[in-house]
């Protein structure tokens, strides 16, 4: 596709907060879950957004279709994340998601990036089929889950003596426990997890000296990041006190637990016995550069 004379397409490094906030705010509108500037720039600083290593198109001055790419380490690879592609309204039909990407590639190679990582709604099979023909692979399939607060239940009975509840530093906990059975999208992993420790609040669950359960989660936007309980403590009610006490916790209304992998039927059957069901499925998708 040839860029109309007045388009072009442009790193973001000296694109200021508020005017990326301007154009994603416009892209994504009609989009089922809001945010706010406050809330993109926690979601752009949790997943690693490198500004050197993204991209827009500009019509004159105006940013009117883009790709905020986070940069990092996935499974042991050299990665780009796509935080957030989107267009706006008027411009979309032009291919310009596209022109965007293979714009960046040179870019993403010269970085050391070795693999391009992305999540997108398998219901919006436009972007499905768009990525595909970008080279992109499925390689997992998430659930998510949306709920308001007062539509969950937590029928628990207190917990057992041997147990004591406690807030943690979240470096503290990620060094001391390895026991959850899901290893973590992108935006839920570790190092997602240390760029954003002023953000999130963890709790954990303590037994003979030693932690034996978790949560890590966002109070401001209700996210449960991560929730873990080891083997031989399950079923005995510690998750869901976990999940109360960080929902309790939230000033949000909603609580979220995103990109579950859809064969983790621990974690789906223990989200469904406390009131949420799946609200929608995603595909974690990659392509080698």
């Amino acid at each position: 596709m040839d860029l109309s004379s007045n388009m072009e397409i442009k790193g973001l490094l000296d694109i200021s907060p508020g005017r990326l906030y301007e154009a994603f705010a416009e892209a994504f509108k009609d989009y089922e879950m809001q945010l706010d500037q406050g809330g993109l720039e926690r979601m752009l600083k949790r997943r690693g957004f490198d500004p050197q290593l993204s991209f827009g198109a500009f019509d004159d001055d105006k940013l009117v279709a883009f790709t905020f790419n986070g940069t990092g380490n996935f499974q042991n690879t050299p990665t780009a994340y796509d935080t957030g592609t989107g267009t706006i309204a008027e411009y979309r039909g032009r291919g310009l998601a596209s022109e965007i990407f293979y714009h960046s590639i040179p870019f993403l190679k010269k970085a050391g990036i070795r693999n391009y990582l992305l999540e997108v709604l398998q219901h919006n099979n436009s972007a499905v089929n768009l990525y595909k023909k970008l080279g992109f692979k499925i390689t997992r399939e998430f659930n998510y889950y949306v709920r308001d607060k007062g539509s969950l239940y937590f029928h628990t009975r207190p917990l057992d003596s041997v147990y004591s509840m406690e807030t943690v530093e979240i470096p503290e906990l990620i060094a001391a426990t390895d026991f959850s059975d899901i290893h973590p999208s992108w935006q839920n992993n570790n190092s997602s997890i240390s760029r954003a420790v002023e953000e999130l609040k963890a709790k954990a669950v303590w037994a003979s000296g030693s932690i034996v359960a978790y949560c890590i989660y966002e109070p401001s936007s209700g996210d449960i990041t991560n929730l873990a309980v080891s083997h031989e403590h399950r079923r005995k009610q510690i998750g869901k006190h976990l999940l109360a006490s960080a929902i309790r916790d939230s000033a949000a209304t909603q609580v979220k637990v995103i990109n579950i992998p859809t064969d983790a039927e621990g974690i789906i059957a223990f989200l469904n016995s406390c009131g949420m069901p799946p609200t929608g499925k995603q595909y974690e998708m990659i392509r080698a550069l």
